[in-house]
């Protein structure tokens, strides 16, 4: 059932940003209330699934991209849902990784001293910056 969940949100909008974001178990009842606020405020879908048993939740803001203002609306609720996240304790990435997609909201979680360890890591491990270039650092 779950393989079929996401191509079956193309009834809901032709356009979608998945994100997926993890809480602690119990606060997956309060994170699903706090998204369904942030769905009311823009007046946009968004459907929820995932591995509810571990916190890992699958945020799926539905828009279609040709009605003004619904691409602006949907990148505001994305913010609002790794706020909700942090909140609760959890994070804004989990099985997906943060990429390109996530960094610039790196700084949501993450502080100034955190990245300058990560980036000290990268460049002792990759000195010629040859693994992911222009990736994260």
């Amino acid at each position: 059932m779950r393989r079929l969940v996401s191509p079956s949100l193309r009834d809901v909008n032709p356009d979608k940003f998945n994100e997926d974001i993890v809480v602690p178990r119990s606060k997956v009842p309060d994170v699903i209330r706090r998204i369904e606020q942030i769905q009311n405020r823009y007046d946009i879908p968004i459907v929820n699934f995932g591995h509810a048993g571990d916190g890992n939740i699958h945020v799926n803001i539905m828009i279609d991209k040709s009605v003004a203002g619904q691409e602006e609306k949907a990148h505001e609720a994305i913010k609002e849902v790794f706020q909700a996240a942090l909140d609760l304790g959890g994070t804004m990435s989990g099985e997906h990784g943060v990429g390109l997609s996530k960094q610039p909201f790196i700084p949501m979680e993450l502080s100034a001293d955190q990245v300058a360890a990560m980036r000290a890591i990268k460049h002792a491990l990759d000195p010629k910056n040859i693994l992911n270039p222009g990736k994260m650092f």
